[in-house]
């Protein structure tokens, strides 16, 4: 199971676009039935682009501008986002969401003697931690939370066990 996330913010865009078109064209509309003068006159708007050459470099611009928001729009559609449900090895429909996989890690990686604080990110290839020790001899503490972060990650049983890479941070100086 790697559930993707939804592809929310161009859809928004897109749809206030489309309703901004449509209430546009339903008030000049409405306007027009009515009798009163249009926010935007047909005749206008008509003759502009009827005036309007192929070769001029404004279409050119215009043309450009929409090709490449149609693009953007396209791309953002086919290409898979990051997975929000990283697959367990269960089976096919077990999954553990991103966020407590995180925190799951991070708390091993805190629990160690010695660290003070922990981040953890989950990247492609593996997991990178950064703790911070208050310690002036870090010798080991890498080794053993990384050691205590792959104890975790054999309990959690991902389906694919990433690389784990630790950096220690000291607060004090040797000296």
């Amino acid at each position: 199971m790697k559930r993707r996330p939804r592809r929310t913010v161009p859809a928004v865009l897109v749809a206030l676009v489309v309703l901004a078109g449509s209430v546009l064209a339903a008030a000049v509309a409405v306007q027009t039935i009515i009798g009163e003068k249009p926010w935007i006159s047909y005749d206008a708007v008509a003759s502009a682009l009827h005036g309007t050459r192929w070769s001029d470099p404004l279409t050119a611009i215009v043309g450009a501008g929409v090709a490449l928001i149609g693009l953007l729009l396209l791309m953002s559609a086919i290409v898979p986002g990051r997975p929000t449900v990283l697959p367990l090895d269960g089976g096919p429909d077990t999954g553990a969401s991103l966020r407590s996989y995180r925190s799951t890690l991070r708390v091993a990686a805190s629990t160690v003697d010695g660290v003070s604080a922990a981040k953890l990110k989950l990247k492609r290839r593996g997991i990178v931690s950064v703790v911070t020790t208050g310690r002036t001899n870090t010798a080991g503490l890498a080794d053993a939370v990384r050691a205590a972060i792959e104890h975790r990650l054999s309990q959690i049983g991902p389906a694919t066990v990433p690389a784990v890479r630790v950096r220690v941070k000291a607060t004090r100086s040797a000296s």
